[in-house]
This record gives structure tokens, C-alpha cells and sequence, in this order.
């Protein structure tokens, strides 16, 4: 992408990958900062990826196009404030990668109505594999959205949101979803090695069998109910074990499951908007 100035406001694993996305796909190091207050990390994302980084936050925001806030929630409207006068003298875009601060809390603790993207990645974006939904504010333009967009697209998957109260569902279910499989995939191995298997080759097939599943689910024109009759022949294996989880009310534990981690979304949002 071409690329204008970006600073990003907190240097920790999610900004490193952006960065490190950035950078694969040929955004120069000159034209990216982070600005982080631990010494540490900003040494370390200077000596692993090469760009400027600064103590200072005023400092990192003036002159960017674009303004990433990768800082965590409780620490966002501290954040906020050290580059308020900045963003509100230059109007950059401010992209938001924070957890549970919606766009209106953002602009209240900014005393201003800028450009604004809210975001929602997940850790998969780690290693390039990120699935990511986006939301624009009302003073965010097709150039605003092109520059979002370009951002979270080098570490995985994009889709936008017309409705920033979905942004609730997403954290629910594709910022805390790779915590489900990682659980799925801990209890077969578990229950492989207990059945006999060695725990290397039990952890191999698991990992193995969820990757090539989501493959197949991601590269199909069939949806995943269609696919999984595909593999459940009658009267076998499958079937006999799809029977148990069915029985289990594995699906409606899914559902309960995701209800609960969205409406802690929702709460979360309403504490931090109090502070």
C-alpha cells in the first residue's frame, strides 16, 4: 500500500505485527513510529523492525497521517489526552485497536470529532492469519476507510461493520474465538493420549485436523453443515460422535458461550466509557 506517516500509540504484540505487516508489504520503515512510555519495548520493536521509536507520545502523533491506538483499555484516556491537542490541530485519521472503547468515548476524551476507525483484530494477526472487523465514524471518508483497511489487511482478513454495537459480537466471537478452538484442540489431545496416543503425535494430528478443516471450510463452496455431513457417514465413527456432542448440547454451550463473552463486551465498554 502507499503509504503515509503512521504512529502507533503503544508498541505491544499486536502494533509489532501491524508493523512487521507493514513492512512485508513494502511500507517503508521511515514512514512508521511507535511511541511506547516502557523502554524495553521500544527497544525492542526498534531493534526487531527497524523504525523510530519515542518516549513521547505528542512527539510520535505530530506530522502522522494516521494515528494507531494500541494501548490498552485502562490506559487509553491517559493515552488520549498526552496527543489530544496534537490530533486536534492536524485531524489525522485515529484508528483504534482497543478493546471495548467505543467511538464515542474516544471522541469525548478527545474533546473532538475526528476521523475515526475502530477495529477489532485477533491474535492471530500474530502471524500474518488475522481476522479483523472495522467500523467507521461518521467523519471517516472513502480515503479514511482505504487507509484502515490497508493497515489491519496486512495481518489477515478484513470485513466492516455498519453497526458499531456488532462490534461486541466480533470480540466475542473472532477476538476471543482462537481461545474456543485452543480449548477444543487441548481436550482431543488430552483425550487421544489418555486412549493410548503419544502426546507429540496426539498434538500433531489435532493441530493438523483443525488446520485442514478450517481449510477446507475457507476454500469450499459448501457451507460447514453441508461439509460436515460430507464426513459423516451413517453408522460410522462420526456419526456415533457427533450423536454425543449433539446430545452434550454442544451447540446450544457454543451459543450461552458467546452470548456471555459479548454481553461482557458491552459490559466492559460501559465501565471504561464511566472513567
Amino acid at each position: 500500500m502507499k503509504a503515509p506517516a503512521i504512529a502507533f500509540i503503544g508498541c505491544g504484540n499486536m502494533s509489532r505485527s501491524l508493523i512487521g505487516g507493514l513492512l512485508k508489504d513494502g511500507v517503508a520503515p521511515a514512514r512508521l513510529r511507535g511511541a511506547d512510555p516502557q523502554p524495553a519495548q521500544r527497544d525492542l520493536i526498534r531493534a526487531q523492525l527497524g523504525i523510530e521509536t519515542l518516549a513521547d507520545n505528542a512527539a510520535a502523533a505530530k506530522g502522522a497521517a494516521v494515528v494507531v491506538l494500541a494501548v490498552k483499555p485502562q490506559a487509553m484516556k491517559d493515552a488520549l489526552a498526552s496527543i489530544a491537542e496534537v490530533l486536534r490541530r492536524e485531524s489525522p485519521l485515529v484508528l483504534s485497536i482497543a478493546a471495548g472503547i467505543r467511538m464515542e468515548t474516544i471522541r469525548t476524551w478527545l474533546g473532538a470529532d475526528l476521523p475515526l476507525v475502530r477495529a477489532m483484530p485477533n491474535t492471530p494477526a500474530l502471524i500474518g492469519a488475522g481476522a479483523s472487523a472495522l467500523c467507521a465514524g461518521g467523519r471517516a471518508g472513502p480515503e479514511h476507510r482505504e487507509l484502515a483497511e490497508g493497515i489491519l489487511r496486512a495481518v489477515g482478513t478484513v470485513v466492516w461493520l455498519e453497526d458499531e454495537a456488532l462490534m461486541d459480537v466480533v470480540t466475542a466471537l473472532s477476538g476471543s474465538g482462537p481461545a474456543y478452538w485452543f480449548l477444543a484442540m487441548e481436550a482431543l489431545e488430552a483425550e487421544a493420549v489418555k486412549l493410548g496416543l503419544p502426546r507429540e503425535q496426539a498434538r500433531l494430528l489435532t493441530i493438523e485436523t483443525a488446520l485442514g478443516a478450517a481449510r477446507m471450510a475457507l476454500e469450499s463452496a459448501a457451507d460447514p453443515s453441508e461439509l460436515r455431513r460430507q464426513v459423516t457417514s451413517p453408522g460410522g465413527t462420526t456419526e456415533r460422535a457427533i450423536k454425543v456432542l449433539e446430545q452434550g448440547g454442544f451447540a446450544t454451550l457454543l451459543a450461552r458461550a458467546l452470548d456471555a463473552a459479548r454481553d461482557r463486551s458491552a459490559e466492559l465498554a460501559d465501565t471504561l466509557k464511566g472513567k
